[in-house]
């Protein structure tokens, strides 16, 4: 005989839930308080905890915590109707089961029980420990309610207590830097550094030295000693963003460290020690590029111990508008703007957009509407999407006529905005971005003429076909 013990204070649901799960083999115990639901879990000790996170007098996540603390292989499933990111991440990582959102019990709660029931052994790997920082601090950085979403935070939870190596995969723009601060801020790092670096953005003639550091000498311009993003971010967390475009010099390296803790800096003959976490992310398929010797298996496979897929934003619609009002939030905060809404049909044009530049992209629309509104409330006409269902072209820029004074904008206010899209979203590579995009446009104004598109942007006919390849510009192309 299984005994289950299920805490929320509505008794109409316990009477529901208690039909559903309740068998000639499995008894069903019921409580509508915390407090007496954690003193039926002393007496009765029972195999699964089903608990509310809203309950009096204290909340679902301390009855886990308390839970926990007692038995740390105690099976514990929390759901509510208004989860928050933060409830779903601190639940995994205090060593929750599942997290459910309850609109989904119907169709959940029978199989992810029965899951539970099963696995003692993995409730066995399952560590609980209390946060070194607040929530508060990372409070909406990453935000969605669809189950996919529900799945990274989850992943989030459970592999921030370790210090094994995360591979974060996706497309381009979706938030995988987001998840690897995520990971860090709940790990036992989090009083330690956390380093980004874009292994695409950085030259291949210097990525080593930026991540290993240099001595005096080592090569011409090496003026003096250089720390390199390993030694600087010893005890913390390294990220290293798009790897797969990391050289295949530079990643023996890499391994090194993975499997010794320890590496030279150019041109230095001593050993380091080093104790980082590496996290790694990439929009390419890293199978493919070993299979095209371009990735190094062994490192494949190091840096692959635990794998997070990041869904792109056209995957998980019901997260659109949850991230559109909090971009909104956030924006006439940082900018001291006033509050603007979205109306719904401003909703339907931005849930219907196929969103190819992920929510960096959804991010930037909502800033440009929330410059260019003429009312509180945003319109379809407020969005710079126009119509949802075209493959949209950025409007060229006005050229007065001749004899005309419009003012014209200048080269220097197009950096300023382009730093203070940058400033406002830290995810945004801007040197990147601006390479792709420069790109994009030159094989857009040549009509995919590489020879005429190179000539205009000053480079070789082989330097435009690593970009083109490198930012996937090709499928973007459609000449009629």
């Amino acid at each position: 005989m299984q005994t289950i013990l299920l805490v929320d204070p509505e008794t109409d649901f316990l009477e529901w839930a208690q039909n559903q799960l309740e068998t000639p083999s499995t008894k069903v115990l019921t409580a509508t308080t915390a407090d007496e639901g954690y003193k039926i879990y002393i007496s009765e000790n029972p195999d699964l905890l089903i608990s509310e996170t809203h309950l009096v007098p204290f909340s679902g996540l301390e009855l886990l915590a308390r839970v926990r603390q007692r038995d740390s292989n105690a099976l514990v499933i929390l759901m509510s109707a208004f989860g928050t990111t933060q409830s779903v991440i601190e639940s995994m990582k205090l060593g929750a089961f599942d997290y459910l959102r309850k609109e989904s019990l119907p169709f959940n709660l029978k199989p992810v029980v029965d899951a539970a029931l099963t696995a003692q052994a993995e409730m066995r790997l399952a560590t609980a420990f209390k946060p070194q920082l607040t929530v508060e601090q990372y409070q909406d950085s990453l935000v969605g309610q669809s189950p996919p979403m529900q799945q990274v935070f989850k992943m989030v939870g459970r592999v921030s207590h370790s210090d094994a190596p995360v591979m974060i995969t996706g497309e381009s723009g979706s938030g995988k830097e987001l998840v690897a601060r995520a990971i860090h801020h709940y790990s036992n790092r989090s009083s330690q550094s956390f380093i980004a670096i874009n292994c695409a953005a950085i030259p291949e003639n210097l990525l080593e030295s930026e991540l290993f550091g240099h001595e005096k000498g080592a090569f011409t311009g090496a003026a003096s000693q250089r720390i390199g993003r390993f030694e600087q971010s010893d005890r913390g967390t390294l990220f290293l963003d798009e790897i797969g475009d990391m050289p295949l010099t530079v990643q023996s390296k890499i391994l090194r460290v993975l499997q010794e803790g320890e590496f030279s800096r150019v041109g230095g003959n001593a050993t380091i020690k080093t104790d980082v976490r590496i996290i790694a992310a990439t929009n390419k398929t890293l199978e493919q590029e070993v299979a095209k010797k371009q990735f190094r298996e062994d490192l494949f496979y190091r840096l692959n111990v635990v794998r997070i897929h990041l869904p792109p934003l056209r995957q998980r619609r019901e997260d659109i508008r949850l991230l559109a009002e909090y971009f909104l939030k956030k924006i006439a905060t940082q900018k001291h703007l006033p509050q603007l809404t979205l109306s719904s049909e401003a909703v339907k044009v931005l849930e219907e957009y196929p969103w190819p530049g992920n929510v960096r992209e959804l991010e930037n629309t909502i800033q440009r509407a929330c410059v260019l509104a003429t009312g509180d409330v945003l319109l379809p006409k407020d969005l710079p999407l126009g119509d949802a269902s075209a493959k949209l072209e950025p409007e060229p820029p006005s050229v007065p006529a001749r004899g005309t004074h419009e003012a014209k904008p200048t080269l220097e206010s197009a950096v300023e905005i382009l730093l203070d899209a940058a400033s406002s979203d830290h995810t945004l590579q801007l040197l990147p971005w601006l390479e792709r995009e420069f790109t994009l446009f030159a094989m857009k104004r040549t009509r995919g003429n590489q020879v005429k598109a190179a000539k205009l942007l000053g480079v070789t006919r082989a330097t435009l076909r690593k970009r083109i390849e490198r930012y996937g510009i090709t499928k973007e192309l459609n000449f009629q």
